[in-house]
Parts: structure tokens; C-alpha cells; sequence
């Protein structure tokens, strides 16, 4: 099984307003830990888009309209994160999403693979988080006096990071800071086999 290890950054928080700037991918063996492939790029948007930013995501993520314009078009993007996951073979019942918040992320990553196409694909439909997966391990040694339930600990990245005594995410936020976190966080919390 591949874990498709994924975060996204943004220019606010609202996906019928705001774009996806940058995503991070980092394809995984779930059994060995072994990373197969990875891809990260910045993307195009259009100023019109731009100037509709939030500034509070904006001063989380530090991308300035500069690093912006540098960008891959979407359509290119695309193009290549298809080409990544045809090469690997992500497919339902070989592979699953791993994110801190795929909520968040499915959503804008959506706007550069449409859901249709990734039907048409395929590709897995298990988006898993971080949190719940720290949640259930937590509430699970809380049971039995292990340790403290989750909600004690909190639940954010960082938080579990912190827990593990594990560093915080590299700041500002960027896509690849926040998958190599994950991992890392991933590993401390589950593990692999």
C-alpha cells in the first residue's frame, strides 16, 4: 500500500474565493517508510486572484506575488501530478491520501484535478488525517491509564509533534515543510512495518 503524502498552501481558506498556490506530494511505502517519489511545485494564479488574498494566510505562508507569478499554470501542474500517479500506479486499493487536514487540502486540491477526472483515474478516495489517527491511539491508551486523552494533548500537528518530542513544522508554512512534517509526525503516531 502508497501513501500519498500531501499539503497544500493557499491564499485564504475560503475555496470558492481563493487558489491553491503550492502543493507537496510525497509518495510512500506504508510498509517500509521507503519514499518512492516526490513533487512539489508553486502555481500560477492570475493577479485578479491574487488580489483577493487572505493576508492572514498570506503572512502564515510568507508567498509573495513575486514568488507567485514564478508559478507552473495549473494546467501544467495537472499534467504532471497525473503523469506521477499513472507512473505509481495510485489507485484505489493500492493507495490512500495522507494529510493533516484533507478537508482542507481535497478541496484545492480539486482545483487542479477535478473530481471527475479523478474518478475517471481512479485514484483513491481515502483521504486519512493525522489527528483522527492520534485521536484513536490516544483515546485507546487513555482507556486502559496509558496516558492522557487527546483532547489534553490537543490534536493539532505541532501539538502532536510536541507530544513526541518531536520538532515544530519549519516556518513559514510551505507545502514540502508540512508533508516532511507529516511524515515524520506519521511515523512517531502509527508508524511503519
Amino acid at each position: 500500500m502508497l501513501g500519498v503524502f500531501l499539503d497544500t498552501e493557499t491564499n485564504g481558506l475560503n475555496a470558492n474565493l481563493h487558489k491553491i498556490l503550492e502543493i507537496a506530494i510525497k509518495i510512500v511505502d506504508l510498509g517500509t517508510g521507503d519514499c518512492k517519489a516526490d513533487y512539489q511545485t508553486l502555481i500560477l494564479q492570475p493577479f485578479e486572484a491574487w488580489e483577493k488574498s487572505d493576508q492572514e494566510s498570506l503572512r502564515i505562508n510568507g508567498f509573495t506575488w513575486d514568488e507567485v507569478k514564478m508559478g507552473r499554470s495549473p494546467r501544467h501542474a495537472s499534467q504532471q501530478i497525473i503523469d506521477l500517479f499513472t507512473q505509481w500506479n495510485i489507485r484505489r486499493k493500492q493507495a490512500v491520501f495522507i494529510c493533516q487536514n484533507p478537508s482542507f487540502d481535497r478541496v484545492f486540491f480539486s482545483q487542479l484535478i477535478d473530481p471527475d477526472t479523478q474518478e475517471l483515474l481512479s485514484w483513491p478516495y481515502h483521504w486519512l488525517d493525522l489527528a483522527s489517527m492520534f485521536w484513536a491511539i490516544s483515546m485507546d491508551k487513555a482507556k486502559h491509564g496509558q496516558g492522557p486523552p487527546p483532547w489534553e494533548i490537543h490534536f493539532s500537528k505541532d501539538a502532536i509533534a510536541q507530544h513526541y518530542h518531536l520538532p515544530p513544522e519549519e516556518k513559514p508554512h510551505r507545502a514540502m515543510n508540512g508533508v516532511k512534517h507529516l511524515l515524520l509526525c506519521y511515523q512517531a503516531v502509527v508508524g511503519f512495518s
